[in-house]
């Protein structure tokens, strides 16, 4: 897309707008299979709570891929979107026995990561094919707010459980397909992750009937210039390695699964806002845009760095700027940053928001969450419209008026 064709969105559907680059999306998603290739039984599982918009879930089925699901609602918009059941893997936490028997009625595959409901699920349906999820207690990203295969973590089975996990499998004699780990977002080194993968190869030689491993995902893009990033033809090349000579030993050959968000839509998305103001105090000079944290939340949850462009001025002298939200709170997107001179009514666009932005907004202060278009054959799409004064009053039931006597 060209800052040309971002403008032009802009004018035909307004501002604050996320638009996602399809392309883009499906580079990502060949670029992973392709450093992959050597593995014969590949499956990639979108993470769909990266971006759940329904557009996007039909784009990814029409490359081949399944569904990452962590709710039963995310389960339900996945059918919606037209996959198959078992196309649809669902790993939940912290959700009752209830919503995951209701999931599995549907015929979508079960990731357990509790004892207490492994043992619970187990006892009641015996037959029903079950992943386990277990933390390797290996922090493979550089956050713990977005690594979660530390020891603290509440994600997983710890594999020093491992004993009473496999005397719950024989006890309630259930039927275990899959085995599954996920370290965190923002992987850095691969050999830390290749380490977690042989704690999930000496687990799996314990059930005798597995169909597949989950790797998780987590791989880190660059969120800015000469940023690093997850080498994931290097990986490739290791874990398929590793990988194959794990079937080999095993007697069988399993899929190899991984359920990347982050990986496949974050740098296909923008976010564009028209800036309100400038202001100008005794130390910094803010831009005051059309959104805030209700839209965006990831720099002030995360501390996450977006690349800011002003496209209505890309050659501007560069200047510092504090770029802050109309939310009556603190929400800054970026302190004293250099870019190119901003003047009111010019249009600003935010970086790798495709994952983890639209998917984690609100209506915070009571404002609208914006629009989503997919950019398309070189055409803008609308899929989703700008919320409006009526979608706030949709699920609100006023008092009754008090009558009069």
């Amino acid at each position: 897309m060209q800052s040309k064709d971002l403008l032009q969105l802009t004018e035909q559907f307004g501002s604050p707008l996320y638009v996602y680059d399809a392309e883009k999306i499906k580079s990502q998603y060949n670029r992973l299979t392709k450093a992959f290739s050597k593995v014969e039984k590949l499956r990639i599982n979108y993470a769909m709570k990266a971006l759940s918009n329904v557009a996007i879930l039909q784009l990814l089925k029409e490359m081949g891929s399944g569904l990452d699901t962590v709710s039963i609602q995310e389960v339900l918009l996945g059918l919606h979107a037209g996959y198959d059941p078992e196309k649809i893997f669902y790993t939940p936490n912290g959700v009752s026995l209830e919503e995951i028997e209701e999931v599995n009625a549907m015929g979508v595959q079960i990731n357990i990561d509790n004892l207490s409901i492994l043992e619970q699920f187990g006892t009641k349906h015996p037959n029903v094919p079950v992943c386990i999820r277990i933390n390797p207690h290996v922090m493979a990203g550089g956050n713990t707010n977005i690594s979660v295969g530390h020891i603290d973590s509440k994600f997983g089975i710890s594999i020093h459980q491992l004993p009473h996990l496999v005397r719950i499998v024989e006890n309630t004699k259930m039927n275990i397909v899959g085995m599954h780990m996920h370290t965190g977002s923002d992987i850095l080194d691969i050999e830390v992750f290749l380490y977690a993968a042989e704690i999930l190869f000496d687990a799996a030689k314990n059930f005798k009937n597995l169909e597949f491993l989950d790797f998780g995902s987590g791989f880190k893009v660059p969120y800015k210039k000469d940023d690093i990033e997850t080498d994931i033809e290097e990986l490739g090349k290791k874990l398929s390695k590793r990988f194959n000579a794990f079937c080999t030993e095993y007697g069988k050959e399993l899929t190899l699964i991984f359920e990347p968000g982050k990986f496949l839509v974050s740098e296909a998305g923008q976010f564009l806002v028209k800036v309100n103001v400038i202001k100008q105090t005794t130390s910094t000079v803010f831009a005051g845009i059309d959104s805030g944290f209700n839209h965006l939340i990831r720099p002030m949850l995360y501390g996450s760095q977006h690349h800011i462009e002003n496209i209505s001025n890309p050659k501007g002298k560069e200047r510092f700027y504090s770029v802050v939200g109309y939310i009556c709170e603190t929400d800054t997107f970026a302190n004293n940053r250099r870019i190119p001179e901003i003047k009111e009514g010019d249009i600003l666009s935010f970086r790798n928001a495709g994952a983890y932005c639209y998917s984690m907004a609100s209506n915070y202060n009571s404002r609208y969450k914006p629009a989503e278009v997919l950019w398309m054959n070189g055409q803008g799409h609308l899929i989703r419209a700008h919320e409006t004064f009526e979608d706030l009053l949709k699920n609100q039931i006023p008092l009754p008026l008090a009558k009069k006597v």
